[in-house]
């Protein structure tokens, strides 16, 4: 039978579980996950475990931050004070707003503390630091 192998392009399910068991994504309910191995357009630990599964094979890989979301990084969180918001933005803690870098680079943050004067924003990806679990099954190679 075959195994996939990098290069080759693959459905796949999968069910994504934190360590307490608390499931944070999965593709129940939707059409299988379509990726090429090796094209860097998910996160390098589900495209390693994929390697040498063959269709209709599940199996379970638990991925460390380096090869998921990477390691929470403190310089990531910054202040801005509160006059910096527009008037139309009254920020709370879990709000997620996208800023455009000097660059024209567009960056998701999370709104993590309001202040009576400062804004405490996290540009850390939610799942940075913390090891996932996934369960992976193979549908097909293409």
């Amino acid at each position: 039978m075959t195994q996939a192998k990098s290069g080759d392009t693959v459905k796949i399910h999968y069910k994504g579980k934190f360590d307490d068991g608390s499931v944070f994504d999965s593709s129940e309910g939707r059409d299988p996950l379509e990726f090429e191995i090796g094209s860097g357009n998910i996160i390098t630990g589900v495209e390693e475990a994929v390697v040498g599964m063959q269709p209709e094979e599940t199996k379970e890989a638990t991925i460390p931050p380096e090869k998921g979301y990477g390691e929470y990084r403190d310089d990531m969180v910054i202040e801005v004070e509160k006059t910096q918001f527009p008037e139309h933005i009254d920020p709370e803690p879990g709000q997620q707003l996208e800023l455009q870098q000097p660059d024209g680079q567009k960056v998701t943050v999370t709104v993590t503390n309001v202040g009576e004067e400062k804004v405490t924003l996290d540009a850390n990806h939610p799942l940075a630091g913390k090891d996932l679990n996934f369960e992976i099954t193979l549908q097909e190679i293409l």
